[in-house]
């Protein structure tokens, strides 16, 4: 994988980010370890995973993934990775019994403390504000932000599920302060287009055809989510709509996602790659800074992740898969 300069900083990540939802929770500690092993060894360095992830899990530990990636790096470099994590979700854990909003100065000290422990860093590289309160003020947060980042727990922050317009708010503040604010914005974003009734509604989610297309080329690089639509095409690939999970055929399935999968089809089979390929390729020929955080469970499904690297389509492709352009383009020999 080449690498990428994040904007407004020296952070030097891979083209694709590593998602650690599930790992030390769905997927065993040691899974999860041959995963990361395979990562690093195809060029691998840019690691997304949040404080919350596996706190849905009755009986393991709090902040699993945490904890199966701070172990993993113990016995790494430190400075060949950049590690992204992510606090201030609502209370989702089974074993809390409430889902109340945390985004408070104290509830940002208490996970960017836990975080560190359990990533067993004295830093993290980029903190991800992991939900919005629109209750709260933009400016304590962003106050609280910059504290940690000048006593060094942080090198630099971003926001995940905010609304554009709470960004801009957040970044007009810090603008002031003469700081550079959010250096990257973290939305649910794939080739698929989400139903929106069936997208989570316990918690505030952000899809990025909400807006952010101007803050992108205005220069905030997307770190995007669910990049892989969850394997929405590559399963219509394999057993059609009939063969799709019930929650993926809530989430994703409608005439607009259909007619794509056709454009998927086409592209995929004249570049001789799978669905999954074109799907990731989508994302990383965009003309702006975007690099999609890619789930896998074994080292062969990130290998044939990792391919989509390899691909760059151009602008009328991205515009037929779009269905912007109803007929794909014809190359001269």
């Amino acid at each position: 994988m080449k690498r990428i300069i994040l904007k407004a900083t020296p952070l030097c990540i891979s083209q694709l980010c590593l998602g650690t939802n599930d790992f030390g929770s769905r997927l065993a500690a040691d899974a999860a370890e041959a995963v990361l092993d395979e990562f690093a060894t195809l060029g691998g360095n840019f690691i997304d995973t949040a404080h919350s992830y596996g706190d849905w899990h009755p009986f393991g530990p709090r902040a699993a993934s945490e904890r199966v990636i701070g172990r993993w790096l113990s016995k790494r470099r430190r400075e060949d990775f950049v590690i992204a994590t992510k606090g201030c979700e609502p209370d989702a854990r089974a074993r809390a019994g409430k889902r109340a909003a945390r985004l408070t100065p104290a509830d940002l000290a208490i996970d960017v403390r836990e975080s560190l422990e359990c990533l067993q860093l004295d830093m993290i590289d980029l903190y991800w504000l992991h939900r919005d309160d629109p209750s709260q003020a933009v400016e304590p947060i962003i106050d609280s932000l910059i504290e940690h980042q000048r006593a060094g727990r942080i090198r630099y922050f971003g926001c995940s599920n905010w609304s554009v317009d709470r960004i801009r708010q957040a970044q007009s503040y810090a603008a002031r302060l003469g700081h550079s604010g959010f250096i990257a914005c973290q939305p649910m974003w794939g080739l698929a287009e989400p139903n929106r009734a069936a997208m989570p509604q316990t918690f505030l989610c952000t899809y990025y055809e909400e807006g952010f297309r101007d803050l992108h080329a205005r220069g905030m690089p997307m770190i995007a989510y669910t990049a892989q639509s969850r394997g929405f095409f590559s399963k219509l690939a394999e057993g059609g709509v009939a063969r799709l999970p019930r929650q993926l055929k809530d989430l994703f399935c409608n005439p607009p996602n259909l007619l794509r999968f056709e454009s998927v089809q086409a592209l995929a089979n004249r570049h001789g790659v799978t669905p999954n390929t074109i799907v990731l390729a989508y994302l990383t020929s965009q003309p702006f800074t975007t690099v999609p955080i890619i789930a896998c469970s074994t080292p062969q499904q990130l290998r044939a992740s990792v391919s989509a690297c390899e691909l760059r389509l151009d602008a009328e492709e991205l515009a037929f898969l779009n269905n912007i352009d109803p007929v794909l383009p014809i190359r001269s020999a």
